[in-house]
């Protein structure tokens, strides 16, 4: 098991929807793994490729992998980005059929929030991207009612700070509606809690309307609010080789 052929038990388990990569080395660690009926520990074991089909299990229940899938849904404000509230607010699940309840969210858009999320089973893409360090970029349009101009857009990049840290926008751009409404463009490379909301509060602005336009190279091109797509390969490729992911 240990030919270089094949692929890597914990990579197997996650696309099987086990949860992500690192969660899996740690069910292979703590022996709850075995492949034909022999307890697995060490995580350089490989599952043999199609035409030498072995049998894996978890807890003595068979592990059946998905074909790794990427959705991308238009969330519609009201709805929560997790599988249940308990107190019966309807979440982002309920916009997906049956065969795609099994996928992982990629991060989260709070219930007001608008916008791109993105849902897969590979476990440890999702981690991947959301990680800090992939700097990958989340574009916003944000509707303000108040004053903004060239003043406040030059202190969102420059950063504001909120009680977690600094928080700086990559590029800033505005134009102003009739009345008092602006329409605030703006680009983030983290994915904090509520971010967007409390660098506007920051600035005594109140958010009217807040959606998530792009994540990555992936967009709501297409997309109407409560409609998903599958994302294309070469979306897909564009987001392995942003985060490094290996074979």
């Amino acid at each position: 098991m240990l030919d270089g052929r094949g692929e890597r038990l914990q990579k197997y388990l996650s696309r099987a929807g086990i949860g992500s990569r690192r969660e899996c080395e740690r069910l292979i660690s703590e022996g709850r793994v075995s492949i034909d009926g022999r307890v697995v520990t060490e995580l350089g074991t490989r599952v043999q490729p199609e035409g030498e089909e072995q049998e894996v299990r978890l807890d003595g229940e068979r592990v059946e992998p998905r074909s790794v899938r990427w959705i991308a849904l238009y969330k519609p404000a009201g709805y929560l980005s997790t599988r249940k509230d308990d107190r019966g607010r309807p979440t982002v699940y309920a916009l997906l059929p049956s065969e795609l309840k099994h996928l992982f969210h990629v991060g989260r858009l709070d219930r007001l929030t608008e916008g791109l999320l993105m849902f897969t089973n590979d476990g440890e893409a999702a981690n991947r991207l959301l990680h800090p360090s992939g700097e990958l970029a989340r574009r916003y349009e944000v509707e303000v009612d108040g004053r903004f101009g060239a003043l406040e857009a030059k202190r969102l990049q420059r950063g504001v700070r909120l009680e977690d840290g600094l928080a700086r926008a990559a590029d800033v751009s505005f134009r102003t509606l009739p009345g008092r409404v602006t329409t605030v463009t703006l680009t983030l490379h983290e994915g904090r809690k509520r971010e967007v909301r409390r660098m506007f509060e920051a600035l005594e602005l109140r958010v009217k309307r807040l959606v998530r336009t792009s994540f990555g190279s992936v967009t709501l091109e297409g997309l109407k609010p409560g409609a998903w797509r599958e994302l294309g390969e070469q979306e897909i490729e564009i987001l392995g080789t942003k985060v490094g992911l290996e074979e």
